[in-house]
């Protein structure tokens, strides 16, 4: 179970690629017709993404406070934090 949780998080972002390719122009499903919806589906990815990186941050047995400095990082630059966790926080 451990396993697939260490792998859960990065296939789920590539496979989300599709759709936060065009978040700032039109992607698939605003060619599709979906208007406000497709930015609509980019937050609720990002929302989703950044959910799991906080509870990876809980699950860590780190100190409390590099869990909150982590955990505001993300709450506050959600696509940036997330980034950044991504990259330097595991």
């Amino acid at each position: 179970m451990k396993r697939f949780h260490a792998y859960a998080l990065p296939v789920f972002a590539v496979l989300m690629t599709t759709v936060l390719a065009g978040c700032g122009g039109p992607n698939l499903i605003e060619l599709a017709g979906g208007g406000l919806l497709g930015y609509g589906i980019c937050g609720g990815v990002i929302l989703i993404l950044d959910i799991i990186a906080l509870v990876q941050i809980a699950g860590t047995d780190w100190a409390f406070k590099r869990k909150a400095i982590w955990a505001l990082i993300i709450i506050f630059f959600p696509v940036g934090g997330l980034i950044l966790w991504w990259l330097f926080g595991k």
